[in-house]
């Protein structure tokens, strides 16, 4: 492994002691949920944002503010709703008066979006223009306004939820825009055991404390350590042999054919391998394994694999299509070569 030039042996295991420590944090709070937690750490040890979709009540808001108290960061959280304006993300510049002078002059307020963590609640219910203006931001870490650019601060974070139920009235993010988020991650019912576990956690006076135990410069160092993290060249063949496979037009399966509209992009292969190499890190090993790729295939292909009228008629997904694809490609020959 290469490492960042700064960083030692010993200080590449303190952040990942750190990281484990992070894990265990969120994991005090949140009963079970452990896919969702490990992707969500994943896209932001891999330094992305995630859409995540999941009826209310299943500790969406209480994930990402647990994750933020645990890593010392600044968070906020945007209810998105219809009158919702740009301005009221991005902020917005006011006309003071210098009193000493007399002199009037434009100061920039800045808004939500200028912390570490950003909670975008329902991010479909507020219409296309302020959409883009969140979405703009997390592409470039930086915002404009009034011709004058502001940087965001780092580590910079977006999770968006979007309620799967009560559609009417929203306004579904389109294509191009979802691509902006690394993963998609579904979140599902809790265990009965899991349930039974939560009521008895939260209806007493005793609270959980969580105690910060990771700096926002750890989370730097630890996003440049995951481009470090080495893949070999069989699995990263593999990576595209997926992403390609994706694609009507070009696609070998017949399932693709018959269900799939619209393949993912380059980015999807991309997004597969750097959350692979995250994955891997989080786990507290250096080298990217054939069970990484195909873990991250799910949530990263979800919103970039489009499924076709006859799909969504029989009710086939793009997550169905990302099972055919992995159980019909051959494996790499040494995944680990």
């Amino acid at each position: 492994m290469t490492h960042t030039a700064e960083l030692t042996e010993a200080d590449i295991e303190r952040l990942l002691e750190k990281l484990a420590a992070l894990r265990r944090e969120v994991q005090k709070v949140i009963v079970g949920q452990h896919d969702t937690i490990e992707q969500l750490l994943t896209t932001f040890v891999a330094g992305g944002h995630c859409l995540l979709e999941g009826v209310p009540g299943l500790a969406k808001t209480l994930m990402i503010r647990t994750l933020a108290d645990a890593v010392t960061l600044q968070f906020r959280r945007i209810q998105f709703t219809p009158d919702l304006m740009p301005t009221d993300i991005i902020g917005t510049e006011i006309l003071e008066e210098d009193h000493a002078t007399g002199k009037r002059f434009f100061k920039f307020n800045r808004g939500a979006i200028f912390s570490n963590i950003v909670l975008a609640d329902e991010i479909n219910r507020t219409p296309p223009k302020t959409q883009a203006a969140l979405l703009e931001a997390m592409q470039e870490f930086e915002v404009t306004q009034g011709g004058v650019t502001h940087k965001l601060d780092r580590p910079f974070f977006v999770l968006a939820t979007q309620n799967p139920i009560e559609q009417a009235g929203t306004y579904p993010l389109p294509e191009a825009q979802l691509d902006r988020f690394l993963l998609y991650i579904k979140i599902g019912y809790p265990t009965e055991a899991e349930e039974i576990q939560v009521l008895a956690n939260t209806t007493g006076s005793k609270k959980t404390r969580v105690e910060p135990v990771i700096a926002a410069e750890d989370i730097l160092s630890l996003q440049k350590i995951v481009r470090d993290v080495p893949i070999s060249e069989p699995l990263v063949r593999y990576a595209a042999q997926l992403v390609r496979a994706t694609r009507p037009a070009t696609s070998t399966v017949p399932f693709v054919k018959e269900w799939v509209g619209w393949g993912a992009g380059p980015r999807a292969g991309q997004a597969m391998i750097l959350t692979a190499k995250a994955r891997a890190l989080l786990n507290g090993r250096f080298a990217v394994t054939l069970d990484d790729i195909r873990a991250m295939a799910f949530p990263v292909l979800r919103h970039r694999v489009i499924v076709n009228f006859k799909a969504e008629a029989e009710a086939v997904t793009s997550d169905a299509v990302t099972r055919e694809l992995i159980a019909k490609l051959p494996e790499p020959q040494s995944p680990l070569a």
